[in-house]
C-alpha cells in the first residue's frame, strides 16, 4: 500500500533583520564618509607637490587659509594663484572687504587670483579672524619665483608663520641612494 506524502511546506525568510543591517551599514557609511569641499570640486588644476621627509605636524581643518600656486592643467602654460578658505563662514564676510572680486566669484570656495588682489586678500583674512593659519600648496614643476612671491605677499601682510604642503617621503624612496 502506497504511504501518503506530507505536503512540502515552503519556507519563509524574515526579511526584518536583513533591513536593519542594511540601514546600520548605510548609516554608518554616510557618518564616515568624507565628502569633497567645494575649494576641492571647483579645482581645475592639479598639483604635483614636492617630496619631503615625514612631519609631525598637520595642517589645521579649521581657519585655514590655503595659497594654491598650480599650472592649468587645460593650459600647461599658465601658471596661477588660486585662494581658498576652510572656514565657509568667513568666505562672504573676507571677499566683502575686498571690492576687485567680482560678484559671480564671491559664492565661490576657490578663486584665481592675481598678486595685488592676494595680498588684500590675506589683509582682510587675517581683518576677520586672525587666528587663521596660511598655507601654501604649489605644483614641483613651477619655478621657485612663484613660491617666493607668495611668501614675500605672506610677510608684507603680516603673516609670518605659514606652512609648505609637500607629500610625505615613502620608504622605497628613502632606501636609494
Amino acid at each position: 500500500m502506497p504511504k501518503i506524502k506530507k505536503k512540502r511546506m515552503g519556507f519563509v525568510i524574515d526579511l526584518t533583520p536583513l533591513v536593519d543591517i542594511t540601514f546600520l551599514l548605510l548609516t554608518f557609511l554616510m557618518f564616515t564618509t568624507k565628502f569633497k569641499s567645494e575649494a576641492e570640486a571647483e579645482k581645475q588644476f592639479t598639483i604635483r607637490r614636492p617630496i619631503a621627509t615625514p612631519d609631525t605636524t598637520s595642517l589645521p581643518e579649521r581657519d585655514l587659509a590655503i595659497i594654491n600656486i598650480a599650472i592649468d592643467d587645460k593650459n600647461p602654460t599658465d601658471t596661477a594663484y588660486y585662494y581658498g578658505i576652510t572656514n565657509v563662514r568667513d568666505v562672504p564676510l573676507i571677499y566683502q572687504l575686498v571690492p576687485e572680486i567680482p560678484l559671480e566669484f564671491q559664492s565661490k570656495a576657490l578663486i584665481k587670483v592675481d598678486t595685488v588682489i592676494l595680498g588684500k586678500l590675506i589683509r582682510a583674512t587675517l581683518s576677520v579672524r586672525s587666528s587663521t593659519r596660511f598655507a601654501i600648496d604649489a605644483d614641483q614643476r613651477i619655478r621657485f619665483k612663484w613660491v617666493e612671491d607668495a611668501m614675500n605677499i605672506l610677510r608684507r601682510n603680516r603673516a609670518f608663520v605659514f606652512n609648505f604642503v609637500t607629500e610625505k617621503k615613502r620608504p622605497e624612496l628613502e632606501k636609494k641612494p
